[in-house]
């Protein structure tokens, strides 16, 4: 093995003095392929920033309908409100009592007269006969 120290000299010499431009270039590249890898980590971060699974597009999409939530639950909540404080008045409130009773079941006191004024149907839209075109 010791008389062949010298050939595998040799030959590591040789390789090394056939790979000496490939790598003097590589190594006079290395900057602009630095510059390079660095420009497209950017490139894909930033688009993975705004058109990610969790992006920028996503996430103000997301506020919208947050938004859009709030003030329906805050609709229903004003909503529920109401019909919680007529509940109560209907439960509590003799002039919301007698109010109802005489809206919705017709009742009067006596020696008074309840006026109805008769709806009008609109008016239905002459059929067209497509026979007579």
């Amino acid at each position: 093995m010791v008389d062949r120290a010298p050939q595998a000299e040799a030959w590591a010499d040789g390789l090394t003095e056939r790979l000496r431009p490939a790598m003097t270039a590589i190594y006079q590249a290395r900057r602009r392929l630095a510059t390079g890898a660095v420009a497209v980590l950017t490139l894909w971060l930033f688009v993975h920033v705004m058109f990610g699974a969790n992006g920028m597009v996503v996430y103000r999409q997301k506020q919208a309908e947050y938004q859009d939530l709030r003030q329906q639950v805050h609709q229903l909540q004003k909503e529920s409100d109401a019909y919680t404080a007529r509940i109560n008045a209907l439960k509590t409130d003799p002039n919301t009592i007698e109010k109802e009773a005489r809206e919705q079941l017709g009742y009067t006191r006596p020696g008074e007269k309840i006026f109805v004024t008769p709806t009008v149907p609109a008016p239905q839209p002459p059929a067209m006969d497509r026979a007579h075109k």
